[in-house]
């Protein structure tokens, strides 16, 4: 049985216990809720995979509680150190080379010589990981694939029975995963950070800080060099459309701005991109439990919405059965 952690100094204390003895705990984050485990215990990681059913070849995020632990893990290039002093603590994921004898399980890794690293804002978080004394693995705590959780309910919904415990901090407040930039370039410096994923950071805050645009990865067949890069993601049961501007019969639509005053749900009635990250999640689970196809009205490709739309193309795309 999952329990239920208030969010006091008890709860807190009690997460940072299950996480030493090995379990799994879902943590509330700025971004989403996260499923952590120790991230140097190789039973606790394959716990995360197996309660997600999760690809053995997709890496996961390192959760960290300061800029000590971060660089006794992984090589800081002047660019990632730059990044890391403008948004961290913050919702911006940094892959970095892995320092020799970091301890980390390779599960974490999926077998590679990177490490995407990050230092979460939430309080909770924050206080987890401090009360933890080390690093902790943190994917999206829901059933892979699946639409990533915003509050604990929706942990509950996906994952109850299959993890230890989720700490309860209400509502997340960015509801969109972190950016991933790649920082290792040609030994880890020199070259322009790669945008891996677009998320919590826009990349417009992001080249006012590196002074140029993050430069487009590279298209590759090999296995993901961070999370949330498969083509499919973040999807619901239902299938969904996008760049919906009325609705078919029988659908479920989500309006974008005021052109869509009979969408049944919005994203953000005021066409505010800021509100729609935060409620993505949300009102995709909404619509999810209808039961009914879903369609999405169109969100500007700028700021927030990119890193929305990538969100709702993998949503949509094409995904086996099952």
């Amino acid at each position: 049985m999952t329990r239920v952690l208030a969010p006091d100094h008890a709860g807190i204390a009690a997460a940072a216990v299950i996480l030493q003895g090995g379990g799994l705990v879902a943590l509330p984050t700025e971004t989403v809720y996260g499923l952590a485990a120790d991230a140097r215990c190789d039973r606790a990681v394959a716990g995360i995979f197996a309660a997600k059913d999760r690809p053995r070849f997709n890496p996961l995020i390192v959760h960290l509680a300061d800029m000590d632990s971060a660089r006794a893990l992984a090589a800081f290039s002047p660019e990632a150190e730059t990044l890391a002093a403008a948004f961290w603590p913050g919702p911006l994921t940094l892959v970095l080379r892995l320092r020799d004898g970091h301890g980390l399980s390779p599960l974490v890794t999926a077998g590679l010589e990177t490490v995407a690293l990050r230092l979460p804002a939430h309080p909770l978080a924050r206080a987890v990981l401090q009360a933890f004394g080390g690093p902790l693995a943190a994917p999206s705590a829901n059933p892979s694939g699946r639409i990533s959780p915003t509050t604990a309910a929706h942990v509950l919904a996906g994952l109850s029975g299959r993890i230890d415990a989720v700490l309860d901090g209400g509502p997340c407040g960015v509801g969109l995963e972190s950016t991933i930039l790649d920082c290792t370039g040609p030994d880890c410096t020199g070259a322009a950070p790669v945008l891996l994923r677009p998320g919590g950071v826009p990349s417009e805050a992001l080249a006012e800080v590196l002074g140029t645009a993050p430069a487009s990865p590279a298209p590759t067949g090999d296995a993901p060099k961070a999370p949330g890069m498969l083509a499919s993601h973040y999807a619901p049961r239902a299938a969904l459309r996008l760049n919906a501007r009325t609705p078919d019969p029988g659908e479920v639509w989500i309006g974008f701005g005021p052109d869509c005053p009979s969408a049944a749900l919005s994203l953000s009635p005021q066409g505010d991109l800021t509100e729609a990250a935060a409620a993505l999640f949300h009102v995709l689970h909404a619509a999810d439990a209808t039961g009914k196809p879903i369609a999405v009205a169109p969100v500007p490709e700028r700021g927030l919405g990119r890193a929305i739309n990538d969100r709702l193309r993998r949503a949509a795309a094409p995904r086996a059965v099952g």
